[in-house]
Parts: structure tokens; C-alpha cells; sequence
């Protein structure tokens, strides 16, 4: 099947300020062998400010809980650190048999660590329960074009697609959809707490967890039965710190507590730390977002607000749109280590465009007032328009508050709107955003595969990951259109006019393009992380 790899190595000299993995010496070799400059085997200890949700790969979609899955579960396919390729983890191979059918050899003889066999039976029973669980808080809109999966024998399994030529299916295949889990532990129609998973060692990754305190700390323990792509772990131990607050990861880095520091540190932090000796800074691509949600049923004007009228609640958007100053924010409060957003495919990837910058504001990147006001007064909206917005103060970093304080600031400077600002912590969060508890909300977005695809499928399909009530059919049926396009010609030029499309309808309102940073400590002779194209920051290359 033709493919086309969208991997980042352009998204670094397009924007250049994105941050990768901090580390003290080179990348890791290809094959999971010894670390130039330490010792393998010693233990690591990381830091992180990040939250996990839940272990269970049916009941969350964040980058903290995914970083945990990375090491504990095993994928049919996977990605080297560096790399955007899928390629063979379980499997031995894998490819499509038919426009609709994609067939996968599993190697045989795999056990889970708690010694039951690991086989087709497993990948069929993930997959099936991620779509029947269906949590608002999961995943399972990755799956959108899978019919169903078949295990015709242990070393098998046959995926079914809906639309044939898929051209990201493999890719899926390596994101938060995909962790295999143990049937014999995991429920087939409900989330698993995390407990139970621990209890069962249903561990089939290059780590196994010897102990977890959520959100406090997790000490993982080599699995030497993994045998996938990324090879045997490198460290026997590797011990996971969490932080409520940056500054004492920062410290803890600084003062060699820590080896590791991962998730997230300030701007503010990140300056200081470039002029450290003590820790080495490495800049590198990124594919982070950040952006504003509107929910069409309850932000002003919406459908099941009292004074429901689509024109006037669009009207409300367009005026933010060209409202708001990104470069300022940018500047301002992430000291350069965020980009300005005008798209809602980031810089970097074949077929990101900039229709908001054109279309809003003064049409160079920067707010215009009186066009704002004029969106609304075409409309008969009365102003000043009070704004109920929420954004979460841990999960996206201690700034998120500076960044929506400089948001409110901007749109009240304007004398169109008042704005509610509110902030509500993680794991509340989460939750309440899908339960039409706000208006008008921040997200933050890590790529889970690199393909332009996974910035528009999950946002702007009709049955999408927001939970925003937003449906375009129009759009809808281009994103369905540019997935089986094997074009590259074709499928690029069609991303294009979704952004173009979804510009006007502004279901989104994107903010900044950015950073994923991790500081290490240069007196740890030899230690090496690394975060892989597909953003997933892998503990298994760690060692020192």
C-alpha cells in the first residue's frame, strides 16, 4: 500500500523553538544495546509534573497516561525513538491482504508476566473492547474505521476496515488505541481500575510496575520476557516522580535528585535552566497544541441555550478569533518556546496551512478590534458578551494561568467581552468537559501518530473526541475522502481545504504551536532518554 510518512524532521527548521528530550549525551543506538558512556542496567530516576488518569488504555487519552502505557504494554506495531515508521513489535509482519483487510503475524510463543500466553485472543479482545467501552474519556475515536478484528489462529489477526487504503491505519496501530492488554485480566465491558491491572501483572511492555502510588510514584522493573522492537530495557529499575509543582522538579534536576526531568517545566524554568552547567538542554521538533474548544450547545448562542441562534454564536467566535494576540502570549508568557498557531495542523506537517491568519484579525497574525466588532454588530449581538471560560491549572503546566489570564486580558481590553475565568484541576476536568460543564474550554494536544490526519479526524468528525456537538457534513465526508487517498498529491491539497473549511466554522479556536521539554543532569555520566517522533517518551532507551 502506497504510504505517506509525515515524519517531524521538517516541523524543527519550520519552528524551531520546539523542545524534545533534554538529554546529557547522543541518541540511542538502533537496536536497544549498551549506552555509550554508562553503564546499562543502573537504575533512573525521572520527574514529571504530568498526571496519569488511568492504566487502563480503554479509560484515557493524555499524554501522562500514555507515557506510563509506553512501557508496560506491548504494541502489534511500534516506532523506534527517531522514528516515524510503524513497524513490527509483537508481530513478525504486517500488511494489507485486501483494500480492506490488514493481516498481522504474531511472533509465537509470548507470555504476559504473569505467565498466561500472549496471543491473537489479546489483540482481538483489545480492540473490541476499546469499541465497546467506548469511553468519552478513551481513545476508541482512533478506531473510526475499523469494521471488526478476527483471531483465525494464536498467530493471527485480521483487521477489517470500513474504508479501504487506509492510509493511517498503521499508524493507529502505534497510538493510545492500541496497547495490547490480557484478557484474563482486564474487563471486556467496563474501564479496569488501576489496582487490578497491578494485582493481575498484566505486563507485556519493556517494564513491569513493582509498585504504584498514583500520581506519586511508580517504580518500574525490567520485563526481560519483552522481546518487541525497542529490545531488552536498558535500566533494571526505573523509579517515576511526581511533582505538584515545577520549580521543585527543576530544583530536584539542578541538585541531582532526580535524573530526569519531564513534563513540564515553565518557560521561565526552561531560561534558566539553558544557562545551568549543571543539566544539558537539547532543542528538537515538536507537534504539541494548544487551543480553545467551543462547545455548540452550551458557549453563548448555542443550541441548547436559552437564545439559541447559530449566526450570532459564530459571530461570537469569529470576534474572538480576531481578537485574540498569540505572538503576545507567545512571547510574553512562554518566552519564545511556543509559536503562534494560525491552523489547526501544526507547522511541520505535509499539508499545514494558515487559513486563521489570513481570515482573522488584521490578516498578519496580530487582533483587530474593530473587525471583532464589526462580526458582532453584523450579527445583533449586544456587547459586552459574557464569556464562561475554563482552563486547567496542572495538566498543561503552571503557565496555563498566565496564558488565560493574558487571553481574558486581551478580550475584555476590547470592551466586546467579560470574561469568567475559571480553572478546575485534572482528574475533575477530564471529566467534566464531555458533560457539557463548559461553555468555552482549554486543550492541550500531543500527536498520537505523525500524520496530519490525527489533527483533524479526532477534532472534527462528527462523532469526535471534544464531545463539542459540532458536526460539518461537508467536513465529515473529506476527512473520510483524504484517509484512503493514495495520492500524496491528492490527500495533501484535501487537508488543506478541511482547515480552509473548518477556519469558517471555527469549532476550534488554535492558540500555539509548542514544546515538550525534559532536562537531565550531565553529572549522570551515560544517561539517555529520548522521545520518538511519534511522541512517546519511551523509559526502555533509558540507562546510565
Amino acid at each position: 500500500m502506497a504510504k505517506n510518512k509525515f515524519g517531524l524532521s521538517s516541523a524543527i527548521a519550520v519552528a524551531g523553538v520546539s523542545v524534545l528530550a533534554m538529554t546529557a549525551c547522543t541518541g540511542p543506538s538502533a537496536g536497544g544495546g549498551s549506552t555509550e558512556g554508562g553503564a546499562s542496567g543502573a537504575p533512573v530516576i525521572v520527574g514529571t509534573t504530568d498526571k496519569t488518569t488511568f492504566l487502563d488504555p480503554a479509560g484515557s487519552y493524555d499524554n501522562g497516561s500514555f507515557m506510563v502505557m509506553n512501557q508496560i504494554y506491548p504494541f502489534v506495531l511500534n516506532s523506534m525513538p527517531g522514528s516515524a515508521d510503524p513497524k513490527p513489535d509483537m508481530a513478525v509482519s504486517a500488511s494489507f491482504t485486501s483494500p480492506t483487510e490488514y493481516t498481522v503475524k504474531l511472533k509465537p510463543g509470548m507470555k504476559w508476566a504473569n505467565g498466561s500466553d500472549l496471543d491473537s485472543k489479546d489483540v482481538k479482545f483489545s480492540f473490541d473492547r476499546q469499541l465497546k467501552i467506548n469511553d468519552t474519556n478513551g481513545p476508541a475515536t482512533l478506531l473510526g474505521n475499523l469494521e471488526s478484528v478476527s483471531a483465525p489462529d494464536a498467530t493471527t489477526v485480521v483487521f477489517t476496515l470500513k474504508l479501504g487504503n487506509d492510509q493511517t491505519f498503521p499508524q493507529v496501530l502505534t497510538s493510545p488505541a492500541a496497547p495490547i492488554v490480557d484478557d484474563t485480566v482486564f474487563s471486556a465491558d467496563k474501564v479496569t481500575d488501576d489496582e487490578a491491572i497491578i494485582a493481575g501483572k498484566s505486563f507485556g511492555g519493556q517494564f513491569t510496575i513493582d509498585s504504584y502510588k498514583k500520581n506519586e510514584l511508580i517504580s518500574f522493573k525490567k520485563n526481560p520476557a519483552y522481546a518487541g522492537l525497542l529490545g531488552p530495557a536498558k535500566s533494571d529499575m526505573v523509579t517515576m516522580k511526581y511533582y505538584a509543582d515545577s520549580n521543585n522538579l527543576k530544583l530536584d534536576v539542578q541538585k541531582g535528585g532526580i535524573d530526569v526531568a519531564w513534563r513540564s517545566l515553565t518557560a521561565t524554568d526552561i531560561e534558566s535552566l539553558k544557562a545551568d552547567k549543571s543539566v544539558k538542554v537539547d532543542i528538537g521538533p515538536g507537534g504539541e497544541i494548544r487551543y480553545i474548544v467551543f462547545n455548540f450547545d452550551t458557549m453563548p448562542f448555542g443550541a441548547k441555550t436559552t437564545t439559541p441562534d447559530a449566526a450570532k454564536s459564530l459571530a461570537v467566535r469569529t470576534a474572538m478569533a480576531d481578537s485574540v494576540d498569540r505572538a503576545a502570549i507567545a512571547d510574553q508568557v512562554y518566552k519564545g518556546t511556543y509559536l503562534p498557531l494560525y491552523s489547526y495542523v501544526p507547522a511541520g506537517f505535509t499539508g499545514a496551512i494558515e487559513p486563521l491568519k489570513a481570515d482573522y484579525g488584521d490578516g498578519k497574525g496580530g487582533p483587530d478590534v474593530a473587525k471583532a466588532t464589526k462580526a458582532l454588530a453584523d450579527a445583533g449581538v449586544t456587547t459586552p458578551v459574557t464569556l464562561d471560560l475554563q482552563y486547567n491549572p496542572d495538566h498543561y503546566g503552571s503557565s496555563s494561568g498566565d496564558e488565560y489570564a493574558a487571553i481574558k486580558a486581551q478580550l475584555e481590553a476590547t470592551n466586546l467581552f467579560k470574561v469568567n475565568l475559571q480553572s478546575t484541576e485534572w482528574v475533575s476536568y477530564s471529566k467534566q468537559r464531555t458533560a457539557d460543564a463548559y461553555p468555552m474550554y482549554q486543550l492541550g494536544w500531543f500527536p498520537d501518530y505523525s500524520d496530519a490526519d490525527n489533527y483533524l479526524t479526532p477534532f472534527f468528525s462528527t462523532d469526535n473526541f471534544l464531545k463539542n456537538h459540532y458536526s460539518n457534513p461537508a467536513v465529515q465526508s473529506m476527512i473520510t475522502e483524504q484517509l484512503t487517498m493514495n495520492d500524496p498529491a491528492k490527500r495533501t491539497k484535501m487537508i488543506e481545504d478541511i482547515q480552509t473549511a473548518e477556519a469558517k466554522d471555527l469549532s476550534t479556536l488554535p492558540l500555539l504551536q509548542g514544546a515538550q521539554v525534559a532536562v537531565s543532569n550531565v553529572k549522570v555520566n551515560g544517561t539517555k532518554d529520548t522521545l520518538d517522533a511519534s511522541f512517546k517518551f519511551r523509559l526502555g532507551v533509558l540507562s546510565k
